[in-house]
């Protein structure tokens, strides 16, 4: 196997040259650098990456901590995407991921601890609440950081997320547009800014159509199928209901889809029903269903390039990003049902 005096005898350089070349330092002419990794390329020679990651205090490794609440893993029907976005974008920026395990580490767990143990250069959280009492430490230090779905920031930490509210709104304002001016919404977990969010476009869409919020319209689903089975069957108890619901997730409204049919009616001709996600089951379930559509692969190269420019430009602050999100129209929303009202 080839060594870097190999590659520097070959080029006719001194080694220092070709360290310099592997490391990406800019003082070495193009001509020189494209030369060195075509001969590195021909006499298939790698850099030895803990001695590179020792010349440039780099590790050229991000960690990914994700917190999955109902362990599903990177399984997961929404985050598989994000996740799948994150690995996309580090590949091809030379970068490589490790994903640390679920948090179980009990009452001495750090997130900083783990980042300098395993040396990564940055980090992305998912599925973390804002109420985690070892994020103020990880702000505090100096590990690049990028949060999905979870507005914080700090010297070197930002974060990624969907246009939520203006979803929210979007899906009442397309519900008011069938007719329905009695919409309910099933809530996912209470203490995220996704679900906040979420609920505070529904409750603007409601006020400026002017139609009538009714607080009981709006209970617990937890973004679980079994949140979403479970509300609905509250729904179905209620002398006034409503014909129409926006769950806060596709999840939720698969659930609610399946409470509906199990008490011997249907969807759309009795309730409508529109999601948030747009995860892959939800084109194929029966009807197919009408969804908030968010770029979950476009959340996760997000999220990489913004860390990635977190970890190479020190000393500039990043932006958060918020991206936009689209209704995508399917089966599940109709006209109310007269008889419902």
């Amino acid at each position: 196997m080839a060594t870097i005096k190999d590659i520097a005898k070959i080029a006719g350089v001194s080694t220092a040259t070709v360290s310099r070349v592997i490391n990406n330092y800019p003082d070495v002419s193009e001509k020189t650098k494209k030369k060195i990794l075509k001969i590195m390329k021909e006499n298939n020679y790698r850099p030895n990456s803990v001695a590179r990651s020792l010349s440039t205090s780099k590790s050229n490794i991000i960690g990914i901590f994700f917190t999955d609440h109902f362990n599903t893993g990177i399984h997961h029907p929404f985050f598989r995407e994000v996740i799948y976005g994150l690995e996309k974008i580090f590949d091809e920026k030379g970068y490589d991921i490790l994903y640390f395990t679920n948090r179980k580490w009990g009452e001495n767990f750090s997130y900083v601890e783990k980042c300098h143990d395993r040396q990564v250069d940055g980090v992305v959280l998912m599925g973390v609440p804002k109420t985690d009492s070892n994020i103020p430490k990880l702000l505090d230090s100096d590990i690049p950081t990028v949060f999905v779905d979870l507005d914080i920031v700090g010297k070197k930490a930002s974060y990624v997320i969907s246009d939520n509210y203006r979803g929210a709104e979007m899906a009442v304002n397309y519900l008011h547009s069938l007719g329905h001016t009695r919409i309910g919404m099933i809530m996912g977990i209470s203490s995220t800014k996704v679900t906040n969010d979420r609920l505070l476009g529904y409750q603007t869409a409601i006020k400026n159509l002017g139609l009538v919020y009714n607080s009981q319209w709006i209970l617990d689903g937890r973004y679980t199928e079994e949140g979403g089975y479970q509300a609905m069957s509250k729904y179905l108890e209620m002398d006034e209901r409503p014909t129409a619901i926006f769950c806060q997730s596709d999840s939720m409204a698969i659930g609610a889809m399946q409470a509906i049919h199990e008490a011997g009616m249907s969807v759309p001709e009795d309730f409508s029903l529109i999601g948030f996600d747009d995860i892959e089951v939800s084109r194929y379930v029966n009807p197919a269903l009408t969804t908030i559509k968010q770029d979950k692969i476009g959340l996760g190269r997000a999220a990489g390039e913004l860390l990635i420019n977190i970890v190479e430009n020190e000393n500039e602050s990043q932006a958060p990003v918020i991206l936009p999100v689209e209704l995508v129209k399917r089966d599940s929303c109709g006209r109310p049902n007269l008889d419902m009202v």
